[in-house]
């Protein structure tokens, strides 16, 4: 094969969206002795000092301030300086007034502001005897000495985690990491009820109680924190009864856990089904990663469940085990794990059966793997060569790499790997996407290319069923050849499973026009009007079908008989509606082809003797 492939045979989820996302409250940028108002509201600060670092403070957080309010006319009511002590509060809890909530959420930490509270963010029109009167608007002069972050981890209130120490970078684990946690779980009195001094589980599986495994997935590494856990999160209406050392947990009782984040182990899955699992033991380098295509360099060890040794590579003064990526040289579930990893990265991974040695197993060099069992590797990436980029080639040398990808997708056609060869088409077209550097006679070789090629990237979509892609594929040959048989063939077919039925009959009908004589053509002109006729017999079926069973239901329910009458009359008139527009379309495709009349016919009668019925049927009842 030269150019291509001869023919193939809820509540509002704004509310919802809403309520689980914390939105910063509006913060003005302001210099020292410049005055702003928040909100809508007429609460004002002006900025005495500024403050530390970029960070608010947030709904739910515990903060700590010095004040000292007055009056308008100066009258000092109230002082934390005065008395040395400072003032400790949660945001948004209704533990402060209004105005103070909304402030305080705007300031940094160090930062000193004095802010104009009006009566409605205040006391109001009651005032606060004798101090404060009726409708007073105040002045506050606050210092934010600190703060400590509360979250509400499942926005319900269930449980609360203050940070106590901050941990290390961004990340958090997820569902299928391995955390390895401290921590200490206390009733409200203080009695202790369970305690460990380090402990690994899987995120998903949890540990203990719903809270730590809720938790874990909001906490860096390093951090610590203190949980006050309500009995729904925690073990219930049934409590917790155990022996030895740890305590009983009575019913519907709350807890308070001191909880460390140590360390976690990063694992992820090669895929929705979870079938291919990479636990990274030691990260790599950088961000490089390799791509299909890449030579790479391993180390591997393999091992049944048991720790059955079946294959070491690259150890004892041996060389590392060389491979392509995607090349089929390794099976698949290590091939897709490899190209996660980083030079450096060293990884376990676990496989299952269906993307590793399948049903009848292997005989490897140091043991058996029997059908039907999952394998594990430990994987280190010692280093990797990846193929050329496409940025990073001349014109000469992508047409070149262009030829050699379409020469690749047709070997992994031939061998039924259709994915595999829709890939490399794929790349192939990339390679010569952008030719506005090309000379004119290398646009006209970058023409021929990606004509070949997305005629054959077609073909594959139909083998895959991906009738859509395979559509508009062959749309973008046509864009270029408008006369090109194989295309318009293969998008007729995509067409014909997509039911769309006209289409595919005008592309056909150019097909015939243009090579009366195709043979591959002709069958593809059958096989419409067998699906136009099937279209129609199941057409047919379904209105029938419906008209009966609402006879059906008429008939054993006498009170129905009116209303079922006007709903079959009107149901009647769709189904001739809709069956006269697939008389019109059975028209349109047999008229100009005397060859195919009779198949046409067959398809009236079907359709006629459909209406008729139902009509005679209505008329008789």
């Amino acid at each position: 094969m030269d150019d291509d492939f001869e023919f193939p045979t809820a509540g509002s989820n704004e509310m919802e969206t809403a309520n689980d996302v914390d939105l910063p409250e509006v913060n003005p940028i302001l210099k020292v002795g410049e005055e702003s108002e928040i909100g809508n509201n007429g609460l004002k600060k002006k900025l005495l000092k500024a403050g530390e670092g970029w960070e608010n403070p947030n709904s739910g957080d515990e903060v700590q301030v010095h004040y000292v309010g007055t009056l308008l006319d100066g009258t000092k009511f109230d002082s934390s300086v005065d008395s040395g002590n400072p003032l400790t509060f949660k945001l948004d809890q209704g533990q402060v007034i209004k105005g103070w909530d909304e402030g305080i959420k705007t300031m940094k930490k160090g930062e000193k502001a004095l802010f104009t509270i009006p009566p409605e963010l205040a006391y109001g029109e009651h005032g606060s005897p004798p101090t404060i009167p009726p409708n007073a608007t105040l002045q506050f002069e606050v210092e934010l000495l600190s703060w400590t972050s509360v979250k509400d981890i499942c926005k319900d209130g269930g449980i609360f985690k203050k940070v106590l120490a901050e941990g290390e970078g961004w990340q958090n684990p997820k569902d299928l990491d391995e955390v390895y946690v401290k921590y200490e779980a206390r009733l409200e009195d203080g009695t202790l009820v369970s305690k460990e001094d380090g402990v690994e589980f899987t995120v998903k599986d949890g540990y203990f109680c719903d809270a730590l495994s809720k938790t874990v997935k909001t906490m860096k590494k390093g951090e610590k924190a203190l949980l006050t856990v309500k009995p729904q999160y925690g073990f219930g209406e049934k409590g917790r009864t155990v022996s030895g050392d740890e305590g009983n947990v009575p019913p519907n009782v709350s807890l308070e856990i001191n909880l460390e984040l140590v360390s976690w182990i990063t694992v992820s899955a090669m895929g929705k089904d979870q079938k291919i699992l990479k636990k990274i033991l030691k990260e790599g380098e950088g961000y490089d990663r390799p791509n299909d295509g890449t030579t790479v360099h391993v180390k591997l060890i393999g091992k049944l469940p048991d720790g059955t040794v079946f294959l070491r590579k690259g150890y004892d003064d041996d060389p590392p085990f060389e491979f392509k990526v995607d090349e089929d040289q390794v099976m698949e579930g290590l091939d897709r794990s490899v190209k996660t990893m980083k030079k450096g990265e060293v990884s376990l991974v676990i496989i299952q059966p269906e993307y590793a040695f399948g049903q009848s197993g292997s005989t490897q060099e140091l043991a058996v793997v029997p059908g039907n069992s999952a394998v594990h590797y430990e994987v280190e990436m010692v280093s990797f060569v990846k193929e050329k980029e496409s940025w990073d080639m001349n014109t000469e040398e992508k047409i070149a790499a262009s030829g050699k990808k379409k020469e690749e997708g047709n070997i992994w056609f031939r061998t039924g790997k259709y994915a595999r060869a829709s890939q490399r088409y794929e790349k192939a077209v990339g390679f010569i996407e952008y030719d506005s550097s090309f000379s004119e006679e290398e646009k006209e070789q970058a023409k021929v290319l990606k004509v070949s090629c997305n005629l054959n990237n077609a073909a594959c979509k139909l083998k895959l069923k991906n009738y859509k892609e395979a559509e508009k594929l062959c749309t973008k040959v046509l864009e270029v050849d408008g006369n090109n048989i194989k295309a318009l063939y293969r998008r007729a077919q995509a067409y014909i499973n997509l039911v769309e039925l006209e289409l595919a009959k005008k592309d056909i009908k150019k097909a015939l026009e243009i090579d009366p004589n195709n043979r591959d053509v002709k069958l593809g002109y059958k096989t419409l009007m067998e699906k136009v006729k099937e279209y129609n017999r199941k057409e047919a079926q379904f209105y029938g079908s419906m008209i009966a069973k609402m006879s059906k239901l008429e008939q054993s329910t006498p009170s129905l008989h009116l209303q079922g009458a006007a709903a079959k009359q009107g149901l009647v008139s769709l189904t001739i509606y809709r069956l006269s527009e697939k008389v019109s379309q059975t028209v349109a495709l047999v008229k100009s082809d005397q060859r195919v009349m009779l198949i046409g016919l067959l398809s009236l009668l079907t359709i006629v003797a459909a209406v008729v019925v139902p009509v005679l049927y209505t008329k008789m009842y």
